[in-house]
């Protein structure tokens, strides 16, 4: 089984990227997060890497931290979570921000991540409610509700995603913008990810 992968990145969507490993590619999913942090085209990049055998795939899952690998596990572990659906949790909240919402079993913050139903987040919460706990020594549970991060902030990650996948700064920056006045504040990340490709791709 492959567990880890570094080498030159050749490609990369909304999806997936493709790692270039002494001549040999591997085509990894990660989430949108993580996938908005890879460098440049070309430039080295190191990934943790879960593969999963099926009759009719071999799918490798890559992740740039620990934690989010081991959330990736945890999450694989819930009864009618797979790993796509897996990778869209992670790809919704932020590392930190999904540890707090799962260990203070706020469903609300859940279902707030796009194709997370509210059966689905109170099945989280039930199952990994205590489990989170064994790996949250890692990133600091805040007490109290979890804050979005400033307005501001969010838009430059936003840009920075956007950028990473091959548009112009100034286009990224007309599509956060737009985002930021249509979008509501506490949004996650993969919806205003998703938003923004909207606007960039149909212009409206």
């Amino acid at each position: 089984m492959i567990a880890a992968l570094r080498g030159a990145l050749i490609e990369k969507s909304v999806t997936d990227a493709v790692i270039d490993v002494n001549g040999v590619g591997y085509r990894v999913s990660l989430s949108l997060l993580s996938l908005a942090k890879l460098p440049e085209i070309n430039a080295q990049v190191s990934l943790r890497v879960r593969t999963v055998v099926r009759e009719d795939a071999f799918d490798l899952y890559g992740f740039l931290t620990r934690t989010e690998e081991e959330l990736f596990l945890l999450l694989t572990s819930v009864s009618h979570v797979g790993p796509k659906m897996a990778i869209t949790v992670l790809s919704g909240l932020e590392v930190d921000d999904l540890l707090t919402s799962l260990s203070k079993g706020d469903v609300a913050r859940l279902t707030k991540v796009h194709g997370v139903g509210k059966k689905t987040a109170e099945r989280l919460v039930l199952e990994l409610k205590d489990k989170v706990k064994l790996i949250a020594s890692d990133v600091e549970i805040k007490s109290g509700s979890t804050p979005g991060k400033p307005k501001s902030a969010a838009k430059s990650d936003l840009v920075s995603a956007l950028v990473n996948l091959g548009y112009k700064e100034a286009q990224a920056d007309g599509a956060a913008q737009l985002v930021a006045e249509r979008v509501a504040a506490e949004a996650s990340f993969e919806v205003q990810f998703r938003e923004a490709l909207k606007v960039l791709r149909t212009g409206a």
